[in-house]
């Protein structure tokens, strides 16, 4: 499913949301077999070429204008942002919203990297907005990992800037006018301190995304992982293949050896599998884990009953997003207000960020405008992600989740919790054991092509 709301007006300017499908700009020949005489494969990496720069100038077009304006967010009701509320008529709450929402890492189309191997694309405009939500939300897993509970990017917004101009008034603290300036540049320089190590681990985190070759997360390594789903440079991949992409990702790279990716089978989280993806040999602790399951909500369309499950599966602090979208369109979302998904959107194409080079710029890896998309328009293919640090956190995990998950028990839950391991299921029936995956795979030969990617591997 190439699920996405685009990155276009607010919802009330329903109009300019109907534009055509940029996937469809881009034919699958680009990333094809090389040919082998030498002419004709100068050619044809040309061709490629320029058929990725009209797609980067396209997009560019088509989103440049529209992923600035401001979605309208009401007042009298809050705001939920991954496990946390805000009310946007409190000042300091909405201040603190804006703080978590801009810190989140927004990973885009991006033009001008390396050449992915095996084609002559220079850009993923039109193709890779699932890989880039995907890579969103395991972005937003590893600052949950690697940072400390509440972190906030500062460095790009001035945010310990903004702090001291807010204690400018003497009066405030009972200090004299005199002392007041020393007071501010000791608070600032002891929050410089603290913020540096908590900085340079942020900046780790997004060089791990860059779009170059040796980026252990990056579109070169994925696009490579990719190859063993059948898909190649070029491709649409679905929400479901992006998980286990991310799964064999992360178990490939040696920058995160205490956290593993679990991707739910059949709509069903195997508790014996999890934990023996985690457990260490005594005295070590549980690795940490990174839950994805892919599931289907609906036939063609959102089945409605399940919205009410999609929100309190975001208001969990463990919860890290939704690789989801509209049909051919994909958005990672990130919470909700009232009827209206909030999101981060990859289709705004951007050049490629030398993450080598030191203090390089932060600015267009995270976004200031927080975007709405109606519930309504949700495409029912989705990946929804969890974080885990250790045992205790996962044992909470399953606690709450299942909590949530009753919600949508008047028709079918959108995933379980089951004990045992897949191998011990698959040896006990050759026949489906739940229903709701039964019934998913015989609507399956009916749908649109907006479920052709939904795979259960």
């Amino acid at each position: 499913m190439n699920p996405s709301t685009s990155s276009g007006p607010p919802e009330d300017q329903s109009s300019a949301d109907e534009f055509m499908d940029d996937w469809l700009l881009l034919s699958t020949e680009s990333a094809g077999p090389q040919v082998q005489e030498a002419s004709i494969d100068h050619e044809a990496e040309d061709k490629s070429k320029l058929k990725s720069k009209l797609v980067s100038a396209w997009n560019s077009v088509k989103y440049g204008w529209s992923w600035k304006q401001k979605s309208k967010f009401s007042k009298r009701s809050p705001v939920v942002l991954l496990g946390t509320s805000y009310e946007l008529k409190d000042q300091g709450e909405r201040e603190s919203f804006r703080r978590s929402f801009v810190s989140l890492l927004w990973l885009t189309y991006r033009r001008g990297f390396t050449p992915l191997a095996g084609c002559g694309l220079t850009t993923d405009s039109g193709w890779g907005c699932v890989l880039r939500t995907g890579q969103m939300l395991l972005a937003q897993g590893l600052l949950l990992h690697l940072l400390p509970p509440g972190w906030t990017c500062s460095v790009s917004h001035h945010v310990v800037k903004d702090d001291m101009d807010l204690e400018s008034h003497p009066a405030d603290d009972g200090q004299s006018f005199k002392d007041g300036p020393k007071k501010r540049s000791r608070t600032l320089s002891l929050g410089s301190r603290l913020e540096r190590p908590r900085e340079a681990k942020h900046r780790r985190v997004v060089s791990w995304f860059a779009d170059q070759p040796s980026a252990p997360f990056g579109l070169h390594q994925l696009v490579e992982l990719g190859k063993s789903s059948g898909k190649k440079a070029g491709d649409w991949y679905g929400p479901s293949i992006v998980a286990h992409v991310i799964r064999k990702a992360v178990a490939a790279s040696s920058h995160l050896p205490d956290l593993v990716v679990y991707v739910a089978q059949d709509c069903t989280v195997y508790l014996e599998d999890v934990k023996r993806a985690c457990e260490r040999p005594p005295p070590q602790p549980w690795k940490s884990v990174i839950i994805l399951v892919p599931v289907r909500l609906g036939g063609q369309d959102l089945n409605p009953t399940y919205i009410t499950c999609v929100k309190k599966l975001l208001m969990l602090t463990c919860c890290i997003g939704i690789i989801g979208g509209k049909p051919k369109h994909s958005l990672f979302f990130v919470g909700f207000q009232g009827d209206h998904l909030l999101y981060l959107d990859p289709h705004y194409c951007q050049p490629t960020v030398d993450t080598t080079k030191e203090n390089f710029p932060l600015e267009s890896f995270h976004c200031k405008y927080p975007r709405k998309m109606a519930f309504s328009r949700m495409d029912p293919s989705c990946t929804i992600g969890f974080y885990a640090k250790g045992q205790k956190e996962f044992d909470s995990l399953c606690t709450v989740v299942n909590e949530a998950l009753s919600t949508s028990a008047e028709s079918y839950p959108m995933f379980i919790f089951a004990e045992g391991c897949i191998q011990e299921e698959k040896e006990r029936s050759d026949t489906p054991r739940h229903n709701i995956t039964h019934i998913q795979r015989k609507k399956r030969a009916n749908t649109s092509s907006s479920m052709d990617e939904f795979v259960l591997l």
